[in-house]
C-alpha cells in the first residue's frame, strides 16, 4: 500500500475483533466495476484468464476465481467490507456477494443475490448522501442474510409500482424475491437486509 500521495488508499475492514487494511482498487469507468488486476476479470472480455465467470469452467475454477475476488476486495462473510458510495460500487458489491455465494456452494442463488444486492446498494448510494456503505453476508442453518449498512437513519419506503415507472422498483423487487427483508435502525445509521431460505449445510 502506498503512503501519502499513492494511488491506493487503505480501507479498514472489521473482521470480528481484528482490523484488516484492504486497498481500494480503482474502478474502470467503462467496465462493470473491478479494475483490471492480476487474476480478476468480469468474465465478459473474451479472454481465457482466471476470473469470475458464469461457472461453466467447472466448480474448481469458479471457486478459485471467487476466492481471488475476496482476497483482493475483502470478504463480506468474514466481516463488513466498506465500499465507496458511488454508482459503480454496486458492481463491486455484486461481485463480492456472488463470490461468497459460490464459495458457499449455492450458485443457483447467484442471480437473485446479485439483483437484490444491487437494489440495496442503489438505495444506499442514491438516497443517503453517505461517503461509504458496508456490505456483510452471513449464513446460518437454512438461511443466507445480506446486509448493507449506511450512516443515514432515513428509512426506505416500499412504494406501489406503476407500469410506466422508470425507477422506484428496488424495494418492490426485494420484497418479491427475498423470503424476508427489513431495515434495522442503529444509533448511527441503519442496516437494510434481506434473507433467502437455502438448503442446510
Amino acid at each position: 500500500m502506498s503512503g501519502r500521495g499513492g494511488s491506493e488508499q487503505p480501507q479498514r475492514v472489521k473482521a470480528h475483533t481484528a482490523v484488516v487494511a484492504v486497498p481500494v482498487l480503482p474502478v474502470d469507468a467503462d467496465g462493470p466495476g473491478v479494475a483490471d488486476g492480476p487474476g480478476v476479470t468480469d468474465g465478459t472480455d473474451g479472454t481465457d484468464g482466471p476470473g469470475v465467470t458464469d461457472g461453466t469452467d467447472g466448480p474448481e475454477s469458479a471457486a478459485e476465481a471467487a476466492g481471488t475476488v475476496l482476497d483482493l476486495l475483502g470478504d463480506p462473510s468474514a466481516g463488513e467490507v466498506h465500499l465507496t458510495s458511488r454508482p459503480e460500487s454496486a458492481s463491486t458489491a455484486r461481485r463480492l456477494a456472488l463470490s461468497v455465494i459460490r464459495l458457499w456452494g449455492l450458485p443457483q442463488y447467484g442471480d437473485t443475490v446479485e439483483l437484490l444486492v444491487s437494489e440495496l446498494v442503489g438505495n444506499a448510494v442514491r438516497h443517503t448522501g453517505a461517503r461509504s456503505f458496508g456490505l456483510r453476508m452471513r449464513r446460518r442453518r437454512g438461511w443466507v442474510r445480506v446486509e448493507v449498512r449506511d450512516p443515514s437513519r432515513a428509512l426506505p419506503c416500499l412504494l406501489p409500482v406503476r407500469e410506466m415507472d422508470i425507477s422506484g422498483r428496488g424495494l418492490f423487487l426485494v420484497d418479491r424475491l427475498s423470503d424476508r427483508w427489513g431495515v434495522d435502525l442503529q444509533p448511527r445509521g441503519k442496516t437494510s437486509w434481506f434473507e433467502l431460505r437455502v438448503p442446510e449445510r
